[in-house]
């Protein structure tokens, strides 16, 4: 518990983390922004076209932003202290070295998991709130019914803190754990869009973007994603981005030196 006191401790003092923090939830302030648009595009429109008007799941648009900051924020949490030579001392005090990732996955993993619900809930009511009963109904399914798949993008944002912190540890180099990241977000999804079928759809099926709907099976398809992989299987793989390199990064770091 006293490790747990001491990485929480790290965290908080620490003005950046504020700071992060802040950009995570200024997703709902985008996704808000988006609404504001989409709803004067679709009132602008002529009455004709109304009907056929269609608009994405904002939420699912900008929960790039929390997942991103909390990444950064996860590799942060531990290369800093191997930028600062803190890290020795933090092994020092506590020579079985395990307990100290243990910690900062739970801090950063809790931290995700309350930023990714902030982030996502409140850009689901707040666009809700703007859009009401435009773009045929978009936003006026029950609560309920969503709930699944808000839920589930909201888990991916620990992910990505978990990941960060995974990264840190087993890279040392927050630019390089950051870059794979982006990466992963942004840039490999785009080359696995351009590979001729199947395997953009098998690869696609695979990324983390992919993974919330096909836990949920709520399926579109006008994405860059393939959705091949059964609920279960989808649920263990987003399990797996965050647990297969914390295993990794734990096991290193009980073998080699600070």
């Amino acid at each position: 518990m006293s490790v747990l006191s001491s990485e929480w401790l790290k965290v908080r003092s620490v003005r950046s983390t504020y700071l992060i923090l802040g950009l995570s939830l200024g997703a709902v302030l985008l996704g808000f922004g988006l609404a504001v648009m989409a709803a004067h595009m679709y009132d602008s429109a002529p009455a004709a076209k109304r009907p056929s008007a269609r608009i994405a799941d904002l939420e699912e648009a900008v929960v790039i932003v929390p997942q991103l900051c909390m990444g950064i924020l996860g590799t942060l949490a531990i290369t800093s202290e191997y930028v600062t030579g803190l890290i020795r001392t933090s092994l020092t005090v506590v020579p079985r070295r395990w307990p100290i990732l243990a910690a900062k996955s739970t801090v950063m993993g809790t931290l995700g998991l309350l930023v990714g619900s902030a982030a996502v809930f409140g850009t689901y009511f707040v666009t809700q709130w703007v859009l009401g009963d435009r773009f045929s109904g978009a936003y006026t399914s029950a609560f309920l019914d969503r709930l699944p798949l808000l839920t589930t993008l909201s888990l991916t944002v620990p992910t990505f803190a978990l990941l960060g912190l995974a990264l840190g540890a087993l890279l040392r180099s927050a630019a390089a754990a950051i870059a794979i990241m982006v990466g992963l977000v942004y840039v490999i999804p785009i080359i696995i869009g351009n590979i001729p079928e199947p395997w953009s759809d098998r690869l696609g099926s695979l990324m983390i973007g992919a993974l919330p709907r096909e836990i949920t099976g709520d399926i579109i398809t006008t994405s860059v994603y393939g959705y091949l992989l059964p609920p279960a299987v989808a649920a263990a793989a987003l399990v797996a981005y965050a647990a297969v390199p914390l295993v990794v990064a734990g096991w290193l770091v009980r073998r080699r030196d600070a």
